[in-house]
């Protein structure tokens, strides 16, 4: 149920225009800093993880390992996607608040 709700609330914040999603653009608003939380599917690269755990860890945006690239994409409406990142606060804290009882 808990894995509905997050990728639910990922479809609804993409539709909401808060979501920016694959590598070039996720890196792009962490740098920018209006990324307020960002989620890499556990099937990522692992040079991809280490690059965006790294990033996050710098620029202080919190960041989780999550479902599949593929899954990710589907709940966006879109194909597979390796990264996104939430810009909205209230979003990003609904996510983080589901993706920590995921854990």
């Amino acid at each position: 149920m808990k894995q509905n709700k997050i990728l639910s609330l990922l479809g609804l914040a993409t539709r909401a225009s808060s979501v920016v999603s694959g590598e070039f653009m996720t890196e792009k608003c962490v740098k920018s800093g209006a990324a307020r939380l960002v989620i890499v599917g556990n099937d990522a690269s692992d040079n991809t993880k280490k690059n965006f755990r790294n990033m996050c860890e710098y620029y202080r945006v919190p960041f989780y390992l999550y479902d599949t690239k593929e899954g990710l994409g589907h709940a966006m409406g879109k194909e597979m996607r390796a990264s996104l990142a939430v810009t909205d606060d209230g979003f990003a804290k609904s996510l983080i608040g589901h993706l920590e009882d995921a854990k």
